[in-house]
């Protein structure tokens, strides 16, 4: 399927978000995909990954996550500086300021004609952790989370009451859960309570642990794991074809 890319400037109540739209060409309507980047916002392997999905059908809305914080069309680099920069912006950011970024983009979603109002959301490292927030909106049907980070922990600034595990109430679509083993930034014993929280909360969720390292699924770097991608990526497709067509 042949695709086409632009971009939206979505006005939020923290300031404008740059948003980039992958979609499908031609005409037609088509169920959405909110799609949550690394620290590193949308870099080569995010685009790259943003218009894989695009091209099997959906129209896919890459946000600047830290759009408050840089200048817009900022991109960082996976190296120290980047990683610093970027750490420090999770650290800046609340993690309910998202929760009025999804609503932007859902909002705009309604008033496109290309989409049929089917909604979904994917992310990746820190993206994973905010697509699975994007699953507390009522509008997202299914959820893609690859190693997504912070779940476990206490690191995302938050108000009480507002971390995203103790918001599973208001989760009603199914969740897709994949990590890697060696990951060291989610141990075992983390993806454990995790599992263990959604199990108690009765959700739909499917648990996939595979042998890899953090950001297997990122086409740059050596912890690429190409059969590891390909799998995740059907993994996914799957659920939105389920669950959103």
């Amino acid at each position: 399927m042949l695709i086409q890319s632009h971009i939206v400037d979505l006005p939020t109540p923290s300031g404008v978000m740059r948003t980039y739209v992958h979609r499908p060409a031609g005409e037609g309507a088509y169920p959405a995909i909110l799609f949550y980047s690394e620290i590193f916002q949308q870099t080569g392997p995010i685009e790259r990954s943003a218009k894989i999905m695009a091209g099997h059908g959906y129209v896919v809305l890459v946000p600047e996550v830290f759009h408050e914080l840089n200048p817009i069309g900022t991109v960082l680099a996976y190296d120290d500086a980047g990683r610093d920069k970027g750490n420090a912006d999770k650290a800046a950011k609340a993690v309910t300021a998202y929760d009025a970024d999804n609503a932007a983009m859902i909002a705009w979603l309604d008033q496109q004609a290309f989409c049929n109002g089917q909604i979904g959301a994917m992310g990746f490292c820190l993206g994973g952790h905010l697509a699975f927030r994007a699953a507390l909106q009522p509008q997202v049907k299914a959820t893609a989370c690859f190693y997504a980070t912070d779940l476990h922990s206490q690191v995302i600034p938050k108000p009480p009451g507002q971390h995203s595990m103790e918001r599973l109430a208001d989760i009603g679509g199914e969740l897709l859960m994949i990590w890697g083993k060696q990951d060291p930034h989610i141990p075992a014993e983390g993806r454990a309570r995790v599992y263990a929280q959604l199990s108690a909360a009765d959700l739909r969720f499917t648990w996939h642990e595979f042998n890899g390292q953090h950001a297997f699924m990122r086409d740059e770097g050596e912890r690429y794991d190409p059969e590891l991608a390909l799998l995740g990526y059907q993994l996914a497709l799957g659920l939105f074809r389920r669950a959103l067509r």
